[in-house]
């Protein structure tokens, strides 16, 4: 089933509050999806790489972490321990460095970019949230899930968002039903999914349609082509926020929009207590029809 909530705000006087805002947003949608839970937040970007990691075991596994990256990069990093996670501050050009220097230790990287940042645990959204602090960050956007598992495992790899790329990641409420044929392709394309869950191979075709140079609305448009079954997918970027639903559309939907945002959520009540509400404009989001906004 799963419940799906995004924000995008248009103004800055909200940012210090999108945190809050997407947590209360998630908490809402709990009984849509109670096995685990997670959030993306946009936030500044400093010109640096910013890598969001995750360990089972983080007090011995972030012990050392920062001196050792430094040892191996050969240049200054910055290890901000949250919880299970991990967000590591690093030089712009040494993205591929670090994810060697993950995998031969078994940490998990959740996502990269310049300003993206993800968490997610299994459990209630209101004990991730807690547990991540997620009411205190601020940003201009973010997209959140609470997930009802039906194709793979209750696990921290399996939680939503995805993220396949540096900035970009997905959220997804539905089944894929070609996922296993659209994982050839894509591992064929330098784009191989790490899960059995068929959202992450969405996020990896969205991926590689943006890596192809195509704009966030036209990789939204392919998925409508190339990925079949009955899906709801928003997508956030560095600099943009998107939703698309398939043909027949059978997962709920329904957004808001006011001068100051975009928010999206599996239902009206998620939307409910956002500010300005009461004069926003509301409506369903068509079947086969690509919504975005960008800065």
């Amino acid at each position: 089933m799963c419940g799906i909530v995004g924000l995008f705000l248009k103004t800055e006087a909200l940012h210090p509050r999108l945190g809050d805002l997407l947590t209360d947003m998630l908490i809402t949608l709990t009984d849509r999806g109670p096995d685990s839970a997670g959030i993306a937040i946009y936030g500044d970007a400093d010109g640096g790489l910013k890598m969001t990691v995750q360990s089972d075991t983080p007090a011995q596994t972030f012990a050392g972490l920062q001196d050792a990256l430094e040892a191996a990069l050969g240049q200054k990093v910055g290890v901000r321990v949250i919880d299970t996670h991990a967000v590591l501050s690093l030089p712009a050009d040494s993205g591929d460095a670090a994810r060697a220097f993950m995998a031969a230790r078994g940490i998990r990287v959740m996502g990269s970019g310049e300003s993206m940042e993800i968490f997610k645990e299994v459990g209630l959204p209101r004990d991730v949230a807690a547990r991540f602090g997620l009411r205190q960050m601020a940003g201009s956007h973010g997209i959140g899930h609470t997930r009802m598992a039906t194709e793979s495992a209750v696990t921290t790899l399996g939680a939503h968002p995805f993220s396949t790329g540096d900035d970009q990641c997905l959220v997804h409420n539905g089944s894929l039903s070609n996922h296993n044929a659209m994982r050839r392709v894509l591992t064929a394309k330098g784009f191989a999914p790490k899960t059995q869950n068929d959202t992450e191979v969405a996020a990896c075709y969205i991926s590689s349609r943006l890596a192809e140079g195509a704009t966030l609305g036209q990789a939204l448009q392919g998925t409508l082509k190339d990925l079949d079954g009955f899906f709801t997918f928003v997508v956030g970027t560095k600099t943009g926020f998107g939703v698309v639903r398939d043909p027949v559309a059978c997962k709920p939907a329904v957004m808001a929009e006011t001068e100051d945002y975009v928010a999206f959520g599996s239902e009206y009540r998620a939307l409910a207590n956002l500010p300005g509400i009461e004069t926003a404009r509301v409506w369903e989001p068509e079947p086969a029809t690509v919504y975005f906004w960008e800065r």
